[in-house]
Formats: structure tokens, C-alpha cells, sequence
């Protein structure tokens, strides 16, 4: 675990690669704005899994962005992004702080959690109160330079068990979404 210089634990964890994720991000042109490849694919992500809510995150220093995002009320690929997403309390960016995405990034591995509620460092999270999140299921967004870029997941307002086909099923996928993003930089799209 990881704590501050007062003794306090720190419910997200320091992240050293986010200067060269910030420059990756900017050479690939992701992290700006919403792509309907990447809502297209939030989508597919929630039907595979079940979940209600999936997303395509992008992480720089200070905060996460949806640039693929499902909600229950469907895909959201409007300009508005600091508006919540039809009433769901979901909308493109989220504060680095909140959330479970930057614990993946830091860590470099899925991460599953069937009850945020189970896990006293996760269960403090902001998301918890305020979107009502109790399950996350995640997987870091690698590229061919080895820099984790942000994460794909998907989360649920009741507990879900995903299991190890769950954490199989969003391995695969953020490898699928990765050979789509090195396919765009080649500019084989």
C-alpha cells in the first residue's frame, strides 16, 4: 500500500509514467475528444459482459476521459463532455482521483472487483457514493511502446460475479481494442 508523508493511505496510487503517457497519447491523438469507433466498441464491450456501463479511458495527470462510453440510456458520442451522460451520473471526464481506471494503469493488470464494497482500499472510492458503483471489472490499454495508455471497463451498480471468464472476456477485448488503435497509427484503419 501506498501512503502520503502524513501517514495516510492513498486511495490512487502515484503514477511515475503519466508525462510519457500524456506525450504517447498526444503522438496517437487520443484523449481529446469522443471517437465513435471507441463508443462503438464501449458498446460492444457492455452486450458482451452484460454490463450497463462500459467505457474507452484515456488517463493523462489529473484526469480520466470516456473517449468510448456506454450507458444504459445508449451511447453517448455528443460534444457536450462536461454534462453528465443522459441522467446516468457517467459523463466523458472523471477527476484522476475517482474511480478504479488509474489503479489498473499504475498496476499494468485487469483488475476485477465483483463487490468494491469487499476491498476497504476500493470501497472509499468517490464512485462509490456517487454514481453508486459496486462492481468494476478493467484491463490497461498497452501499446507496442509499452506505455498503458488507459484502460477499457465496465461497471455495474449491483454486485456482479465475473469470474475468471469476466477477466478473460476484457483481457481479450482491450487486446482487440490496442490492435485497433496500432492499426489507426499505421494508417491501415
Amino acid at each position: 500500500m501506498t501512503y502520503d508523508p502524513t501517514g495516510h493511505l492513498l486511495l490512487t496510487p502515484i503514477d511515475k509514467e503519466a508525462p510519457a503517457r500524456v506525450q504517447r497519447l498526444r503522438e496517437l491523438g487520443l484523449g481529446e475528444r469522443p471517437d465513435p469507433a471507441f463508443d462503438d466498441f464501449a458498446h460492444r464491450l457492455a452486450e458482451v459482459t452484460g454490463a450497463p456501463f462500459s467505457m474507452v479511458n484515456f488517463i493523462d495527470e489529473n484526469r480520466q476521459f470516456f473517449a468510448g462510453l456506454h450507458t444504459p440510456e445508449g451511447t453517448h458520442s455528443g460534444s457536450d463532455l462536461g454534462a453528465a451522460a443522459a441522467g446516468s451520473g457517467v459523463g466523458r471526464f472523471m477527476a484522476r482521483d475517482h474511480g478504479y481506471c488509474p489503479h489498473v494503469v499504475v498496476r499494468r493488470k485487469a483488475l476485477v472487483l465483483e463487490d468494491v464494497c469487499d476491498y476497504p482500499r476500493f470501497a472509499g472510492n468517490p464512485v462509490v457514493d456517487e454514481i453508486g458503483i459496486r462492481s468494476y471489472m478493467g484491463a490497461p490499454l498497452i501499446d507496442r511502446t509499452g506505455v498503458a495508455l488507459g484502460t477499457i471497463c465496465v461497471v455495474d451498480t449491483d454486485v456482479r460475479p465475473w469470474g475468471r471468464a469476466g477477466l478473460e472476456t476484457i483481457k481479450s477485448m482491450a487486446a482487440e481494442l490496442m490492435e485497433q488503435i496500432h492499426r489507426r497509427e499505421d494508417g491501415r484503419f
